[in-house]
């Protein structure tokens, strides 16, 4: 006997179900095996709609864990007071000062644009 069924699950069957059919399911073969009055009746599962399930089941759960780790994160922020969320002032960037204590050296010959600086007073060891 084959069943022919469209989707990958018309039915969640638990084990209770399963035993008192006398059902043997194999996931990695999507097929479920149970004996009848005829013979065996085999229900083969469809390996791309069932990976087409899963990953939309994965995108759902994904963002609904997200939609409440949102909630979490706006109840957690308004608890904070109104002057503790501005943002610090940001500082202005330093620039590479030339002292006697650095020495600027040309890393590739011809492109003065590539350059380091390095301590002007290191040992000649």
């Amino acid at each position: 006997m084959v069943a022919d069924f469209d989707g990958t699950y018309h039915a969640i069957l638990g084990r209770l179900s399963l035993t008192k059919f006398m059902a043997v399911p194999h996931y990695s073969y999507l097929v479920l095996k149970m004996p009848t009055k005829k013979g065996v009746l085999t229900v083969r599962g469809n390996v791309y709609t069932a990976y087409t399930c899963e990953e939309e089941s994965f995108k759902i759960t994904e963002a609904i864990d997200l939609s409440i780790r949102m909630a979490e994160t706006v109840a957690q922020a308004s608890q904070i007071p109104p002057d503790q969320l501005r943002l610090p002032e940001q500082e202005t960037p330093r620039k590479n000062s030339k002292s006697k204590e650095h020495k600027e050296v040309q890393l590739v010959d011809g492109s003065p644009e590539k350059t380091a600086l390095i301590g002007a007073n290191l040992d000649t060891k």
